[in-house]
């Protein structure tokens, strides 16, 4: 056998380098670096000795760093994805946050942190987090539950089991999502002699599990006997590339399709079976359909409480629950017949054993008049004198604006609640959302990984003067690196969305927006002075004419723009949505709070969890 003598930091970066997609891509496509003790001298050597084929790209926060990373495989559909490597200590903790959004949302990212000394000579390292009971304990152990493959490398020749064991987790459809391989510094820069042939070039490919005939059988003839079926299309819809897929089995038996926030984009908004968002934040046309149906078949969702409204939207007491997913944890949720299998083979499989079977689709008013309702919302003011500008028609002017090859992301706050019900979205993965973990600081991060995923898209982040307080310094990034992105900040002065949340349980506006913050001064930020510090091309505007305006100028933008405009922090869309369910205090002084617990209880009663 021949061999090749690398440290293990050479050899892990070597490997990671020639393991390749099914279209002869590199799997990783590059990696975010911020170097430190724990990693600068192994794993940053390493990557210098690779750099021609494994590209290094330096950020300012690990864990944006590694939002940026999710977002690049979710836009791709989790085809290909990034690696992240920090120093020990505060550097791999930082990525926590980043690892729990890619474990909720089932997307691959290798995170590679520094660990402390394997042959624990210098014990206690700097940054070391010290187990008074267990010597075998390092900070890199919180990674645990946040990640679908964990391991610590304390030999070098355990990378030859790690290392494929990473890539089979990232690149299976039903266990993808973050792998953490905690690297022991010394282990790093020790040498070792590799077989030459764990070098060799080796593809991925990401399979497409088959149904089991009996569950086909079975869910098949549930289905049949449906008088009022609907779809609820999620995120494995675009993750098993069943957007056609599903469009055939829809028209071909007639069945109305709604879209959870991962799934929205399945269908084109206008095509006449798509009934819109669904739950929460759904429109009032896909909720009637839901709440009537006696037949639920979701596609590739994990039936979120957003989704369902918190099982209290698919009321009709005749409903079953058949779920189609790769990953049987989610196929049997809540009591549904499952059907566990990739999605586009699982609804040719059923669409075989339904034959001839047809449905009434509902009535085509339902979506009519739920759009004409949110057109009404979005439409441009027809005064925009002394009044401040809404979410909603801020939406609208970016509607406006987009063109066939837009990307609208977000993540977290009160826009992806409005973007949900209002936008349009064209065609599949033109809506790029992270509403698993909602997190906040994910939108700036999250449009460079959308853009450097498809370089051609026109990309624009809607994020909240919050979100962009919580982590903005990726802008300077996106800047250094010439990644052209737009972002429109709408600065309604504190957390609008659990303002609103707060007001409807009862409660005093309290804390959330800045005016209600204990404070000396009042906030002035100036958001606009912010970003061109960083070296964006800004704009503040003040109306809704302004701002379509500003966006027409966006486009010859030779780098990254970000719009500012004030807003409303009050008003939502009225129509559609259904019940969410937060816990209201069952004993206050206060008559508002013991109001709101009423009816909290009244909505408990129409909850069903099984």
């Amino acid at each position: 056998m021949k061999t090749i003598r690398l440290t293990a930091a050479q050899a892990a970066i070597r490997y990671i380098a020639n393991q390749l997609n099914e279209d002869g891509e590199p799997f990783i496509a590059g990696c975010w670096a911020i170097f430190g003790h724990g990693n600068v001298a192994g794993i940053g050597e390493a990557l210098h000795s690779e750099r021609e084929r494994l590209q290094t790209w330096r950020g300012h926060n690990e864990q944006t760093m590694a939002h940026a990373a999710i977002a690049y495989a979710k836009q791709l559909g989790r085809r290909r994805a990034m690696m992240v490597t920090s120093s020990i200590g505060p550097g791999a903790t930082n990525m926590l946050t980043a690892a729990a959004l890619a474990h909720v949302n089932r997307l691959p990212v290798l995170l590679m942190p520094g660990d402390v000394f394997a042959g624990r000579g210098p014990d206690p390292v700097l940054q070391q987090v010290e187990d008074f009971d267990d010597g075998t304990v390092s900070a890199n152990d919180c990674f645990r539950p946040v990640s679908r493959y964990f391991d610590r490398i304390m030999r070098p020749e355990q990378l030859l089991t790690a290392l494929p064991r990473a890539f089979r987790t990232m690149t299976d459809p039903a266990d993808c999502g973050p792998v953490t391989l905690a690297f022991c510094q010394d282990v790093q820069a020790e040498a070792y002699d590799w077989p030459e042939d764990f070098f060799a070039h080796k593809t991925w490919r990401i399979r497409r599990p088959q149904p089991d005939p009996v569950e086909v059988r079975k869910v098949a003839d549930i289905l049949r006997t449906a008088r009022n079926p609907v779809i609820i299309a999620g995120g494995g819809v675009h993750y098993g590339q069943a957007h056609a897929d599903l469009q055939a089995f829809a028209e071909r038996f007639a069945i109305p399709v709604v879209e959870t926030q991962a799934g929205k984009s399945s269908l084109p908004w206008d095509h006449r079976l798509n009934f819109g968002p669904v739950g929460v934040t759904g429109a009032s046309s896909a909720n009637a359909v839901c709440a009537d149906a006696d037949v639920v078949l979701g596609i590739g969702t994990r039936f979120q409480d957003f989704t369902t409204g918190s099982w209290a939207l698919f009321n009709n007491p005749d409903r079953t629950l058949i779920s189609l997913n790769v990953q049987a944890y989610d196929a049997a949720k809540h009591g549904a017949e499952p059907l566990c299998a990739d999605a586009a083979v699982g609804l040719s499989a059923l669409a075989e054993a339904l034959g001839d079977a047809r449905f009434a689709a509902p009535d085509p008013a339902l979506k009519s008049d739920w759009f004409s309702a949110a057109d009404r919302v979005t439409d441009a003011p027809e005064s925009e004198e002394n009044a401040l500008p809404t979410d909603m028609q801020v939406i609208g002017a970016v509607q406006r604006s987009a063109g066939p090859d837009t990307v609208v992301m977000c993540a977290a706050g009160t826009m992806p609640g409005e973007l949900h019900k209002l936008w349009k979205a064209g065609r599949p993965m033109s809506y790029h959302m992270e509403y698993g973990y909602s997190c906040m600081g994910y939108e700036i991060a999250g449009a460079i990984g959308v853009k450097m995923a498809e370089p051609d898209r026109d990309v624009i982040c809607m994020i909240g003067d919050g979100s962009y307080m919580m982590a903005n310094s990726e802008l300077a990034t996106a800047v250094m690196m010439d990644i052209k992105i737009t972002l429109v900040l709408t600065d309604n002065r504190g957390f609008g969305c659990i303002n609103r949340l707060q007001m409807s349980t009862g409660g005093e506006q309290f804390n959330n927006l800045l005016d209600h913050a204990q404070h000396v001064n009042p906030s002035r930020i100036d958001f606009a002075a912010h970003a061109a510090s960083m070296g964006a091309e800004t704009r503040k505007v003040a109306t809704i004419a302004e701002l379509e305006a500003a966006l027409v100028g966006a486009r010859e933008a030779p780098g990254p723009f970000v719009v500012v405009i004030d807003t409303d922090p009050y008003p939502s869309t009225e129509a559609g949505g259904s019940w969410w369910d937060v816990a209201v205090p069952e004993v206050s002084a206060r008559e508002p709070v013991r109001k709101a617990r009423e009816r909290y209880m009244e909505n408990l009663k129409r909850q069903r969890v099984n």
